[in-house]
């Protein structure tokens, strides 16, 4: 595994989210422990409603956790307002959905374009060089309806690392995909993962793709732990 010393990872201690209160009160997470590296590629298995999704959430900065913390580069996300934590969210953090998620009227090259924009900063690499790292440099000009599920998240992935963040969450990338296509998207994760020194952390219900993971962990009941 390749690491870079100039990125920081991810490290959650104790984190509890619960919902509701009384007989009703639910733990989405439990005491939850987890620390991912700079280019470290960490899976999360598990059942529907075993916490995977809110796990991605505290990490993202998206839910505070009732208790516990939530650490990037020195920095605590629990004790953040919510404007610092949305400019947490724009700087720091990198986020691949199931389908893309890709803006429908803009070309694949755009997309890279309006994160530059909106974050005001230059990418990491040329947006050009970006979507040629993940294999799409002969699409950049297609928008979204004119890309296969599998180059839409290629895109995808390419707009999450446009702002160079230091921690990349990952929702179910293979949903929608073959069983050729989840390994091509899953071990393009795990080589970018590891050439821009990002501290991933990747939910699926997908065990073919396992393989190509640093490391992987299952979510019971809002448990994490080792599979």
């Amino acid at each position: 595994m390749t690491t870079t010393t100039t990125r920081t990872g991810l490290a959650l201690s104790a984190v509890t989210l619960t919902f509701g209160d009384g007989d009703s009160q639910v733990n989405a997470l439990d005491s939850v422990e987890l620390t991912v590296a700079p280019g470290e590629i960490v899976a999360v298995v598990g059942p529907s409603g075993a916490g995977k999704s809110s796990l991605l959430a505290v990490a993202g900065g998206l839910t505070k956790p009732t208790s516990g913390s939530v650490v990037v580069g020195g920095s605590d996300l629990t004790t953040m307002s919510k404007a610092a934590l949305a400019r947490y969210r724009r700087d720091h953090v990198g986020f691949v959905f199931q389908s893309g998620n890709l803006v429908p009227a803009l070309t694949a090259i755009d997309q890279l374009r309006l994160v530059e924009k909106i974050t005001g900063r230059r990418a990491v690499k040329p947006p050009e060089e970006l979507l040629a790292s993940v294999g799409m440099a002969d699409h950049a000009k297609r928008r979204p309806g004119r890309l296969s599920g599998g180059e839409r998240q290629r895109v995808g992935i390419a707009r999450a690392l446009v702002a160079s963040p230091s921690v990349l969450l990952v929702d179910e990338p293979t949903a929608a995909l073959d069983r050729r296509r989840s390994h091509e998207i899953v071990e393009l994760l795990a080589r970018q993962t590891h050439e821009f020194g990002v501290a991933t952390v990747m939910v699926t219900h997908d065990h073919d793709v396992l393989e190509h993971s640093d490391r992987v962990l299952e979510m019971v009941d809002g448990r994490l732990g080792a599979v």
